[in-house]
């Protein structure tokens, strides 16, 4: 990767990047209006993006509700995956989660998302448990991932 990549708090204008890349990357991607009410009606909701030559090309949300943090979507261009941005994104957001002292985090990935499952064990994450048909679109189940912080 030639170019620098640069981390930042995502602001509104960020949305339309980032619904493109929920497109590219999910079966059921978040929308604009969501982002929207994310960003504007959810004291919760924290996003990161990934940003290079002026283009977002990967974000990481969360809610985070008193000491605990849930990762809600991690996803970058397809183009730029395999660089280590997610891995990027992902300690990004556990910095945040240090700063505002957090103790838990938690998220749900797709049992057969071996890449992501592997991504999140390398930064500590850990096996949970299963929720049962968790996906709409084809029931697949999910496993919960979940690291404390000391």
């Amino acid at each position: 990767m030639s170019k620098d990549i640069q981390y930042r708090q995502m602001v509104i204008e960020d949305i339309p990047a980032v619904v493109e890349i929920e497109q590219e990357s999910f079966a059921i991607p978040w929308t604009q209006e969501v982002f929207e009410h994310e960003m504007t009606g959810n004291d919760y909701a924290h996003y990161i993006v990934a940003v290079q030559d002026e283009e977002v090309i990967g974000h990481c949300g969360m809610w985070i509700v008193l000491d605990e943090c849930h990762i809600t979507n991690v996803a970058v261009r397809v183009h730029m995956r395999g660089n280590g941005i997610g891995e990027a994104l992902m300690r990004e957001a556990i910095g945040l989660c240090k700063e505002m002292d957090v103790r838990l985090m938690t998220l749900e990935v797709r049992t057969t998302n071996f890449t992501a499952q592997n991504l999140y064990r390398k930064i500590g994450f850990q096996d949970g448990g299963i929720r049962k048909n968790y996906y709409s679109d084809d029931h697949e189940d999910a496993l919960v991932m979940w690291v404390e912080f000391k």
